[in-house]
This record gives C-alpha cells, sequence and structure tokens, in this order.
C-alpha cells in the first residue's frame, strides 16, 4: 500500500509537472497561424491616458502585439474612455504607485503626460528596466533632456519620441535628395509653426477657481511648484506656462525640426540667439508675464559642422505666425509648407520644402523635372502611423536589435536644441532691475559643464528647482 501510494504521489506530480510545461508553450503553435498567446505580448502599462495619451494607447493596441495592461492618470475624466475601451487593464492614479506594485508584470510603459512630469516619470520606467515611449518633448529642461539620453544607454532600454513624422516617408526622401546632392551644399534651414493655439503673452491669473472634482490636483502637479489651480488650465492650457509647458517651440520643434537633425546628423547646438513677440498692457507699456511663454518668438541656432556640411549649420526657428521670406522658386499661388507649418532648406544648388511632420516634401521649383534618385532608406510600414507599432515591434526584439525612428539617442539632442533655443527666448524676456539684459544677446553654450557662460542669469531655467518630494535624482 505504501508503495503505492508512493507511485500514485510521484505519477501526480509528474503529471502536473508535464501539464505545467504544456502551458509554456506558445498557444499559437497549437492554436494555428494568427493567433498571439498573452505571454508573447507586450505588456504596456500608461501614464496619461487622456488625449494625446488616449491616441498612444489605441495606437500600440492596434499593432496587434501589445496588451494594454495597466492605466494611469490623475483625471478620472480624461480616462474615461480608455478605461472603457480596456476595461482589463487595472487603472491607478498614482504612478509611483503603480510602478512600485506591478513593476514585475510590467514590459514598457508609455507616458503622455504634460511637459513638466515627463522626466520624473520617464527616469522611473527606466531604472526598472522598462522600455519607454514618451510623448514630445521628451523633457521640460536640458538636464532633463540629458539625463533621459544618458539613462537609455545606462539602463539599455529601446526608447521612442512621440514626434511621428519621424517615421514618415518624407524624412527618408528627402534624405535621399539631399545624399544624392540634389540641393547642394547646405547653407540654412527654416522651420515654422503657426501655434501657440493657447494663451500665451498674459499674466498669471489673480482668480484661482475650483480644482475640477475628477482631478487630483497635487499629483497633476507633480514636479511643478505648489499653486491655486486657475481655470481652464488643464487638459491642454498649460502648454503656455513655463512652469508645466515649453510653448509652442516644445509643442511643435520637435515635429519640424526633426527632419534637420536626422538628415544631417546634428547634435549639440553652439550659440543661440533669440527675438520675442512683445505685448503691451497699455497704450504705452510693455507687458512682463515671467511665467508665460510669448506670443511669438525668432530663435536662431547654430549647430557644428557634421559630415555632411562644409561648416556650421543655422536652424532659424519661427512660431506664433512667422514665417521665412517665400522662396523665389515658389509660385504666387503655391502652398508655403502647409500654410500655417513648414520645413525649408537651403542649400547652393536648390531647395527643398516641407510640410508639418516633414509630409509632402518637394523640391523647388515644383515644375521643374528633377533628377530622379533611387530608394535607399527603408521605409517604415505604415509611415508616419506605423511609428507606435515600431516602437512595440523594437520592444518585442530587444534593445539594439531593431532600429528606432526617434530613439534617445536622437531624440534627446533635438530636445535639447529646442529646450536651448527656450532658453534663448526666456533670456531675452527676462527683467532684470527693470531691464532686459538678455534682449539682443547670443548665448554660447559650454556643452560639457552644461552653462551658458555669458549671460549667467539664465542658467536658471537649465535645471529647474523641483517640488519637495518630486525630485529628479540622477548621477551621470
Amino acid at each position: 500500500m505504501n508503495t503505492t501510494n508512493e507511485s500514485r504521489r510521484n505519477f501526480i506530480k509528474k503529471a502536473a509537472i508535464a501539464a505545467a510545461g504544456i502551458t509554456i508553450v506558445p498557444r499559437h503553435v497549437l492554436g494555428g497561424q494568427g493567433y498571439r498567446a498573452p505571454s508573447d505580448m507586450l505588456q504596456i502599462a500608461s501614464i496619461g491616458v487622456g488625449g494625446m495619451g488616449q491616441s498612444d494607447v489605441n495606437n500600440f493596441f492596434k499593432s496587434g502585439k501589445a496588451n494594454i495592461a495597466y492605466l494611469c492618470d490623475v483625471d478620472a475624466a480624461r480616462a474615461k474612455n480608455s478605461v472603457q475601451n480596456f476595461p482589463k487593464a487595472k487603472f491607478y492614479t498614482d504612478f509611483r504607485e503603480m510602478l512600485d506594485k506591478e513593476h514585475a508584470h510590467i514590459d514598457a510603459v508609455s507616458i503622455s503626460t504634460p511637459d513638466h512630469n515627463h522626466a520624473i516619470q520617464t527616469l522611473a520606467a527606466m531604472q526598472l528596466g522598462k522600455h519607454v515611449y514618451v510623448q514630445k518633448p521628451m523633457a521640460h529642461d536640458v538636464w532633463e533632456a540629458r539625463v533621459l539620453t544618458d539613462a537609455a544607454k545606462k539602463y539599455k532600454v529601446v526608447t521612442q519620441m512621440g514626434n511621428q513624422g519621424a517615421s514618415g516617408d518624407g524624412v527618408r526622401q528627402m534624405r535621399e535628395w539631399i545624399d544624392a546632392g540634389l540641393i547642394g551644399d547646405l547653407e540654412e534651414i527654416y522651420c515654422w509653426t503657426d501655434r501657440p493655439v493657447w494663451p500665451q503673452g498674459i499674466s498669471w491669473p489673480a482668480q484661482k477657481a475650483q480644482v475640477p472634482s475628477t482631478l487630483d490636483w497635487d499629483k497633476w502637479l507633480g514636479t511643478a511648484p505648489h499653486t491655486d489651480y486657475f481655470d481652464k488650465l488643464v487638459p491642454f492650457n498649460w502648454r503656455g506656462w513655463w512652469p508645466y509647458g515649453t510653448g509652442a517651440l516644445g509643442d511643435m520643434g520637435c515635429h519640424n525640426m526633426e527632419a534637420p537633425f536626422s538628415i544631417y546628423g546634428l547634435q549639440y547646438v553652439k550659440d543661440v540667439q533669440a527675438s520675442v513677440g512683445s505685448v503691451y498692457v497699455d497704450e504705452f507699456k510693455r507687458g512682463y508675464f515671467p511665467e508665460s511663454c510669448p506670443p511669438s518668438s525668432y530663435a536662431t541656432l547654430t549647430f557644428p559642422k557634421t559630415a555632411k556640411t562644409k561648416g556650421d549649420v543655422k536652424v532659424h526657428w519661427m512660431d506664433g505666425g512667422i514665417q521665412p521670406p517665400r522662396p523665389e522658386e515658389l509660385g504666387p499661388n503655391e502652398m508655403f509648407g502647409d500654410g500655417g507649418n513648414g520645413i525649408l532648406f537651403i542649400g547652393k544648388k536648390g531647395k527643398i520644402l516641407a510640410d508639418t511632420y516633414a509630409a509632402n516634401p518637394r523640391l523647388l521649383p515644383t515644375d521643374k523635372k528633377h533628377k530622379e534618385v533611387k530608394q535607399k532608406y527603408a521605409r517604415v510600414e505604415g509611415g508616419a502611423s506605423g511609428h507606435w507599432a515600431q516602437w512595440v515591434e523594437g520592444c518585442i526584439a530587444g534593445y539594439g536589435n531593431m532600429e528606432m525612428s526617434s530613439p534617445f539617442e536622437i531624440a534627446g539632442p533635438l530636445t535639447e536644441a529646442l529646450l536651448m533655443a527656450n532658453l534663448a527666448i526666456r533670456g531675452s524676456d527676462l527683467k532684470i532691475d527693470n531691464k532686459y539684459p538678455g534682449r539682443g544677446l547670443k548665448l554660447l553654450w559650454d556643452n560639457d559643464n552644461m552653462r551658458v557662460t555669458n549671460f549667467d542669469d539664465v542658467n536658471q531655467f537649465v535645471k529647474r528647482t523641483y517640488r519637495p518630494g518630486w525630485e529628479v535624482n540622477y548621477t551621470f
């Protein structure tokens, strides 16, 4: 009896082990082609799931290779649609709690929150070894962009910034034209936007408002100083306030300046200068609104020579409706860019014009027959719309095994350049002793030490002071 019972126990034990072994075989092997087992899917946690965050989550899911496992948002009303669309996803209001409790079950993290919280959330995910997708701009300050760029290499994670034009056919077509010498040696580049389409150049509201019942205001503030809530700040108008957003440049620069960066291999800025649009509080007095981004700006950035240029590269940025002069080669009734946004490459032999996201590139003049160039660079499946699926595929493939369109090694220097332009913009608008000492200056940049060397007052914006308990801690 003892021998029989022991044999039965061994049989049951072995059978259980065998059964367990069967369950870890990918079910698509057993169930035929087209089926993807949950164990084969990328398990994604998304922080910020309303607005653009909702779009990001939906696009990851459309890849067919991602499971939206966790959702996190400080605003229940904004998160409502994503919660309904993914009812099996566990919902959190605090990203720290979510990562602390669920990190063992998460492969990758998507961040689609306001600019001021990008770095703390992205770094937290990378420090846990999670792949990350973060909306543009990837950081609020120059120091943060440098931190995230370094951390991506340190923790060996797959990264992507949410400037989907980087995956579009347009930037690859322009690179082929430029490589083929169709515009000759580069002279300069212009990028522009008609944004902001939210309030800028205004005073901080004196009247506080009731915090929406669905919003956790303290968690929304995150790294930013504590202030009272004011009307219509959420969900969109925060972009025009320096404590939270990065203005029109931060919003659209990652789209319209990506092509110059990836085509010419630009890296870090040497110097930058800017001018800003004025706002008057009355007929004679110019307003000073230190917390508000200006209504319009024009910045010129100088980059060091690259392998594709004969000398330094000048990139001009314009927003608030300012545009460069129309090229003579452009017909009087032809659209300049897409009407509100555009990119213009000027070479010694020719010019290239494109729309937002580097879409619809055309050699000027458009009525001239230009030399045909063979396709040299592989296209991303789905073009700009394939930006999200590319990241999902890259995460599944693993670090270093697949090329990304906007990894932090590219997105980091790009974001830094934009934020350097914002230093010049803020410096131009900086009032000290009733004067504007930064106006008209060319800011000289010490890249290794991350400091402006000729106007120290603006260095306060390179790395801001975080609210206690919300610090971004990192050592290079």
